[in-house]
């Protein structure tokens, strides 16, 4: 094959009309994806895909990174979400298709491109979900303990390399999630509708007995090390912004997606910083920095600390339990429609975009995307987790404000039902601090990531690159 040729193959674009080859409501088949979801379910499904590990688990990882100064992290990683979604929010009403950036990679930097920003999407999502449902087991322990006075031995509690054999209650979070998933998109999302105002609400409820306990002491050494463990802390605690890219995963599946996409990606961020930064100033001023290390289920220890009570901490894992269920459903559901989108691009194999005809849901590949996680949860332990997550998820977000910018250059006739404010300046800006933060990735973290694209290659080389449905 001419080396010219070749390299046409690998920038060939989708073009943006083939997004909209279905109308809305006509046409469904075997193969398409029903539009069931309004603005307040979109926009529950972007809080409910962020609100979780990040704020649950997460802030015992970080906070040891970064001391008091963890507030600035949540705020700097805030400010790098808000930057790309905005970016997010423009492509997804110009191009509302299932697959949300691998879809506008395709649209924009071409197949190769392409390809690789939905194996960051696969991994992003995986072991996104796999980090979730390792911080489920630590608050459903912790629940037992509260209520019945028992807890699972660690060798069942714990992946190898955490002190256990095989994290089992991660395990029934992901079957239990697989259930909800395959009674249809609809149901799946008035589920985590509920689950999210739950969760809300019991965050309420912690930060109201925090801050009665608040203690200005406990801010004092503020950045104990540094800069530069505050941008490792926002390097680390990124993947909990998943939730911008969750929302844009449902754009085949929404209800006037180039209004309700877009608002709903800007109210879930709105929403989850300020939850964020309110739940993680409460907790440092309730209990020491240096005590967060190693603290399982530490908002729920944080309460029995503070109360001497039980039910606090109850209702707290309880919470908990649910917010973290929702998160993982989410995510779940979210690499199920990537695989559907990249299968009906010829990219992989047509076994993923089999949709049963009565739930209109991708049931094969739900089975494989949950057995998948499950394996991972179960044996591999959070920290590298949450690092490996958030190297494909500033990857991805880099690649959506690079096309907005290509977008713009290209076609700009296309209606788009909101545009990005300071054109190109915040694009830009959005791809600077996504750099920034992969900087601050440890090294173990881009070996992994280098071996996962590596295998991206050889996948697409092998087999998509023939397959394409551009090919044809």
């Amino acid at each position: 094959m001419p080396p010219s040729s070749l390299w046409l193959r690998l920038i060939r674009c989708k073009p943006v009309a083939d997004y909209y080859t279905r109308p809305e409501g006509e046409g469904e088949d075997e193969r398409s994806l029903a539009r069931s979801f309004g603005l307040f379910q979109l926009t529950m499904l972007g809080v409910g895909a962020t609100i979780g590990t990040g704020i649950f688990v997460a802030l015992t990882t970080a906070v040891p990174e970064a001391g008091p100064a963890v507030t600035v992290s949540f705020v700097l990683a805030g400010i790098t979400a808000a930057l790309t979604a905005l970016c997010y929010a423009e492509l997804a009403s110009t191009v509302p298709a299932a697959g949300s950036s691998y879809s506008y990679a395709y649209a924009t930097l071409g197949e190769l491109a392409a390809f690789l920003i939905g194996a960051c999407l696969l991994l992003e999502y995986g072991v996104s979900a796999s980090a979730i449902a390792v911080g489920w087991g630590q608050y459903l322990n912790e629940l037992f303990g509260l209520t019945i006075g028992w807890r699972m031995p660690d060798a069942l509690a714990r992946p190898p390399g955490a002190g256990g054999i095989v994290n089992l209650p991660a395990v029934l979070l992901v079957g239990l999630c697989l259930i909800v998933l395959l009674r249809g998109a609809r149901e799946s999302a008035t589920a985590n509708a509920v689950l999210v105002v739950a969760k809300l609400a019991v965050l309420a409820l912690f930060v109201g007995i925090a801050l009665a306990h608040f203690s200005v002491s406990h801010f004092h050494p503020f950045a104990p090390r540094g800069w530069a463990g505050v941008g490792s802390a926002a390097s680390s605690i990124f993947f909990s912004y998943i939730g911008i890219d969750a929302v844009s995963t449902a754009g085949e599946e929404v209800r006037n997606p180039r209004r309700n996409l877009p608002l709903a990606i800007i109210l879930s961020l709105l929403i989850v910083t300020a939850a964020y930064i309110l739940v993680a100033v409460a907790a440092l001023g309730a209990q020491p920095w240096t005590s967060f290390a190693g603290q399982e289920a530490g908002l729920a220890v944080i309460l029995r600390d503070l109360t001497g009570q039980g039910w606090p901490a109850v209702l707290l894992s309880l919470g908990a339990v649910a917010s973290i269920f929702s998160v993982t459903l989410v995510v779940l559901y979210g690499q199920t429609r990537i695989l559907y989108a990249m299968s009906r691009d010829g990219l992989l194999p047509a076994f993923f975009r089999q949709v049963d005809p009565v739930t209109q849901v991708p049931r094969r590949n739900s089975w494989v995307v949950a057995t998948g996680v499950a394996l991972l949860a179960a044996v591999v332990p959070l920290d590298v987790l949450v690092n490996l997550t958030s190297m494909g998820t500033l990857i991805a977000f880099a690649a959506v404000s690079i096309g907005v910018i290509l977008l713009r250059r290209r076609r700009p006739d296309l209606p788009r039902g909101y545009r990005v404010p300071l054109y190109p300046v915040l694009p830009i800006l959005s791809v600077v601090a996504c750099l920034y933060l992969i900087v601050g990735l440890p090294v173990d973290t881009f070996l992994l990531f280098g071996l996962w694209i590596g295998a991206a290659c050889m996948i697409y080389f092998g087999y998509s690159i023939r397959r394409s449905a551009l090919a044809e």
